[in-house]
């Protein structure tokens, strides 16, 4: 018997990012542990993140996806995609 509730499979990337509290603070960096179509996990530690930010995933076509925490472990946290599709990042 699995405990696994998730929706959808999640990817081990363990890439860095960066996520943004609103326009016009500087991104700060994070490291993205495993994604999914709905959610990521992400590690920040020794930076206050708030409960909603921008995360901001670079490469060839960069995407930006909208957060809201769900759960927090010390330097961990757990997020939904607030949106269904991403939006592309401004470069």
């Amino acid at each position: 018997m699995s405990d696994e509730r998730r929706q959808h499979r999640r990817y081990t990337i363990n890439r860095i990012a960066k996520f943004q509290t609103d326009s016009g603070a500087l991104p700060r960096d994070c490291m993205i542990t495993d994604i999914s179509k709905r959610g990521a996990r992400l590690f920040a530690d020794g930076v206050d993140v708030p409960d909603r930010f921008d995360l901001l995933i670079s490469g060839e076509h960069g995407v930006r996806h909208e957060c809201q925490v769900v759960w927090r472990l010390g330097g961990e946290i757990g997020v939904n995609f607030v949106a269904r599709e991403p939006r592309a990042a401004k470069r």
